[in-house]
């Protein structure tokens, strides 16, 4: 064994008090000012300085703190012992104790920055996860009205409090939020907290228990990670659930996003509390398959699904409209449409869109209505003009549909992980046999796997795999894109980041209308984007696009803040059941110019709710005019379409005949 030196030992020793921070870093320093003061006054005593020993050193302890009395001394000898405390007073007191006390500081705002003292909030929203699902799902959050938090808070608030918990939070978050539209000076009343979901204590900083709602939205990980999104969720739920278990409170409401549908049962096993899934994928999917049917549907999802300015869905209680009918309330609620009810069947809600307007609500019932704000759907007080009825009769096509299948071509340039579930929802549908053609560098063997193990014995629609890359104008002209119904461009999940994938689907959007430029009836374009910041790139294009972040955090706020809104959203994105569809104004025998409340009772005599008007110009651009004033006379044109919310006479989970 080596022997260590004394010195060592020393080294050693002061490391240790050093390590241990700022206190025990301030003891050593005054250990050390302590012996070069007393070293000072057994200097200077021997030439006669001071009464004592006690007068020596208090002598060189001042020298050494102060520089201002090096002047009084007289003698080459003290003076010369006074210049050696003054500059190590410069090096050891000043120096070393404004760096201890400075880094001390900086130590202590970092960690007040990443916000690891423990939120003192009840009633409050915690969204458990920074990813580009947060910054949407926080402005859906922060523009719901009074009336909606209430509903979550259980109790007036003017202010909806919320809590966001990540892995590594910073000033470059907090100045995110100062810089995104919608939430900027709001951004001061959002408590930023770090820490990992999967950690009891990290959960104790946010309040997690204390929680009026968590909403867990769907963290991005890395192609070929071991641990996905989903096991994610899933873990997050378990520990939520355990710490609740452990501390023998009531669990918190949590809206929770999985992108797998199949990780359901899953999901509801590992939390016991009250419990909203949003399946992100099937979500979707559903959305890009009801558009390849109805080609422009996009423009109505982006405005009833995300928050920006437009119309929205809204749940009204029954208790407001307690014995009247839907045709009652539509002309106490001029402003907004009303689309169906909510009804509890069996400790169960049932939703009925499109519902006969002579249909009585009860005081338990919820009324579903399409409004500009929440404003909007509350009765207003008798004047003297009142609208017409509107009566909207059983639904006509509410038999059995026709069994013909109408043939969809449909070429989708791309993969990600979402497109077994676009396959297995496109073969859902009975009416309509889509043949797919499905462009990508991944091998084909890879994705048919994919799509098979998604349908577990299920026979999906027919799948042509071409690998390439549909990139290279050489290949995309082989292809023969204008021979199709449909082409799906897809955000890929195999590169670096969202930009660079919603990048190159953008371009290959561009390199693809140029290449449609001539011709006479092109296919209908529809692009997915993985980040809402690209949306800015899309400039003049004609493509239909689908931004998922931002329907998915619309989704996850809405069911937060109106859980029962889910039974809605399921209703309207899966065949079957009550839909939005596009009518031509010949269908309605419209020639002209008409009033709203026109257009609404020509759809009501046909068992339809007519919900407003998409306008298509020359250049085959479009405009959505959702829920316009009754009484504004609609300029409606042969080439333009009617948004029109009817039955498809198909009821889910029937098998196809």
């Amino acid at each position: 064994m080596l022997p260590l030196r004394f010195i060592d030992r020393v080294k050693f020793f002061v490391e240790r008090q050093f390590v241990k921070g700022a206190l025990f870093q301030l003891l050593v320093v005054a250990a050390i000012i302590g012996l070069i003061s007393l070293t000072g006054g057994l200097l200077a005593y021997p030439a006669g300085q001071g009464e004592d020993m006690g007068d020596a050193i208090w002598w060189a302890f001042l020298r050494l703190t102060d520089p201002g009395y090096l002047g009084d001394d007289q003698g080459s000898w003290l003076r010369a012992v006074s210049t050696l405390l003054t500059v190590s007073g410069y090096v050891i007191f000043m120096g070393t104790l404004v760096a201890i006390l400075t880094r001390s500081l900086i130590a202590r705002m970092t960690e007040l920055e990443r916000g690891m003292t423990p939120v003192a909030y009840r009633n409050h929203v915690v969204i458990l996860g920074w990813n580009s699902r947060t910054l949407p799902l926080i402005r859906e959050l922060l523009s719901a009205s009074g009336t909606m938090r209430q509903h979550l808070l259980g109790r007036d608030s003017s202010r909806l409090k919320l809590v966001v918990l990540a892995e590594r939070m910073s000033a470059v978050q907090a100045q995110e939020l100062r810089n995104e539209p919608g939430i900027g000076r709001k951004a001061k009343h959002i408590v930023l907290r770090s820490g990992s979901p999967l950690q009891p204590d990290a959960l104790h900083r946010a309040a997690c228990l204390n929680a009026a709602a968590v909403i867990i939205p769907s963290e991005a990980h890395e192609l070929g990670s071991l641990v996905s999104s989903d096991v994610e969720t899933v873990k997050a739920l378990m520990s939520l659930d355990a710490q609740a278990r452990s501390q023998g409170v009531s669990r918190p409401f949590v809206v929770a996003e999985i992108q797998d549908l199949r990780k359901l049962p899953i999901a509801r096993r590992a939390y016991n509390g009250p419990l909203q899934v949003v399946a992100g994928d099937v979500t979707i999917a559903s959305l890009m398959a009801q558009n390849l049917i109805h080609p422009g549907l996009s423009e109505v999802y982006n405005e009833l699904l995300t928050e920006q300015s437009g119309n929205e869905f809204y749940v009204r209680s029954g208790e407001h409209f307690e014995g009247e009918t839907l045709s009652s309330i539509a002309m106490l609620c001029p402003r907004a449409v009303v689309c169906g009810v909510l009804s509890r069947e069996h400790e169960q809600w049932k939703v009925r869109l499109n519902a006969p307007s002579k249909t009585a609500v009860r005081a338990e019932d919820k009324v579903v209505m399409i409004a500009q704000d929440l404003q909007d759907t509350q009765p207003l007080k008798a004047t003297g003009h009142r609208l017409s009825p509107v009566e909207r009769k059983a639904p006509a096509n509410s038999q059995a549909p026709s069994s013909q299948q109408h043939r969809r071509r449909v070429l989708i340039l791309g993969w990600n992980e979402r497109l077994p579930a676009l396959v297995h929802e496109l073969g859902s549908y009975r009416q309509y046999r889509f043949e797919l053609d499905i462009v990508s560098i991944v091998p084909p063997e890879e994705r048919d796997s994919a799509i098979s193990r998604y349908h577990a014995g299920e026979t999906p629609p027919h799948c042509r795999h071409i690998q390439t890359d549909f990139m290279r104008e050489g290949e995309l002209h082989d292809i023969e894109p204008a021979q199709y119904d449909s082409i799906v461009l897809i955000s890929s999940d195999r590169l670096a980041s969202g930009e660079e994938a919603d990048a190159r689907a953008i371009v290959g959007q561009s390199i693809l209308e140029e290449h449609l430029r001539n011709t006479d009836d092109p296919p209908n374009l529809l692009l997915e984007l993985s980040d809402p910041d690209n949306a800015i790139l899309l400039g003049q294009q004609r493509g239909e696009t689908i931004i998922s972040p931002l329907i998915l955090s619309h989704l996850l706020a809405q069911v937060a803040l109106r859980p029962e809104l889910r039974l809605v959203f399921d209703e309207l994105f899966t065949e079957g059941g009550a839909e939005i569809v596009f009518r031509s104004p010949e269908h309605y025998g419209i020639k002209g110019p008409l009033p709203f409340w026109k257009l609404e009772t020509l759809a009501g005599e046909r068992g339809e709710t007519a919900l407003g008007v998409l306008y298509r110009s020359a250049d085959k651009s479009r405009q959505l005019q959702l829920n316009p004033n009754r009484e504004t006379a609609l300029n409606i044109q042969p080439h333009d379409q009617l948004v029109i919310l009817a039955d498809t006479g198909i009821y889910k989970g029937a098998k196809p005949q």
